[in-house]
Parts: structure tokens; sequence; C-alpha cells
């Protein structure tokens, strides 16, 4: 995992062109924790970072890892929405969010949803991207041109797969 956070880094900071990378190993490899680092240093940078989950429960379990990790830094604001929270809430958040009083946010597929401003994510990280729906890659996709994508999976689907080993996607 030493490796792969050393090309994110290098996508991060040396490309012209949005990053597109996969990362992919067992349960337990390291994969979230390349993340980290790479959300750190997007955040750092004065950017947004949003980290994308097909289920609830695996966007829940991002967010206590993510913010476990940066307790210790009071200016990163981590946020989690979802369709359980309540309209206040989500008004408040998608606020915080075009306000940059939000530099993490972490959900489902709410997070693709119009009501979201992007105007100012600079690093998309996706868990399990074969999990979602065409409509959801779709905007995913959308994402690729002017946001660098990192994308997780411990199980890749053959295309995806296809595409790195191939050279159309770095992983």
């Amino acid at each position: 995992s030493l490796q792969a956070f050393y090309d994110v880094e290098a996508d991060l900071t040396e490309r012209e062109t949005p990053m597109d990378r996969l990362i992919c190993g067992d349960v337990g490899f390291g994969k979230t924790e390349v993340a980290l680092r790479a959300i750190f240093c997007v955040v750092s940078t004065g950017k947004q970072a949003m980290v994308l989950a097909p289920t609830i429960v695996l966007a829940k379990q991002h967010y206590e890892v993510l913010c476990d990790r940066f307790l210790d830094y009071a200016d990163i604001k981590v946020a989690f929405l979802s369709r359980f929270k309540t309209k206040a809430e989500k008004a408040e958040i998608l606020a915080g969010i075009r306000e940059g009083r939000i530099n993490i946010i972490v959900g489902t597929h709410a997070l693709l949803g119009g009501e979201v401003d992007y105007s100012n994510v600079g690093l998309l990280v996706v868990d399990e991207e074969q999990r979602f729906g065409v409509k959801q890659k779709e905007k995913i996709t959308s994402f690729k041109t002017s946001v660098d994508v990192l994308t997780l999976s411990a199980t890749p689907i053959p295309r995806t797969l296809y595409l790195s080993l191939t050279g159309y996607r770095d992983a």
C-alpha cells in the first residue's frame, strides 16, 4: 500500500489531467489508508473531498474512520449525508458544503443528487463502484473530467479491471 500511496500522491501533485485510479486489494490490505492520505493531501490545499459508498453501513463506517483520523485537526470538518437525514440536517450539510465549512463529505448515492454543490470538490473517493447503478456510474464518470477520482475495490468487475490493465485507468 506504500507504493499505491506514492502513486496517488504523484497523481495529485504532478499530473496535468485529473487522476482516475483504481486501488484494488483484499480486505485489510490498506485501501482505506491510501484514501485517507489522499483526502488529507486534497483537503490541506483548500479543496473538498467526497467519499461515496454504495450502502449506508459502509458509508457510516467510512465516516467514523474519517472522524477518528481527523479528530486532532480542528479545521477539518467531516459530515455524513444519507436519505435518513432530516430535511433540516440535510439543508445544514448542503449549506456547509456550499459555503466551504465542510471539508469532507461522506455518503451514499445521495451525494450524487442535484442539490449538492460540487464547485470546490478536488477528490472523489468511490468505494465498490461496481455496486452502483447505471445512473450513478454515469454521474461518477462525469466527475472524471474535472475532479481527481480514486476508486477502491476488493472485487473489481471485469470491465473495470480490463480498463486498468490496458492503461485506460491507472491501477
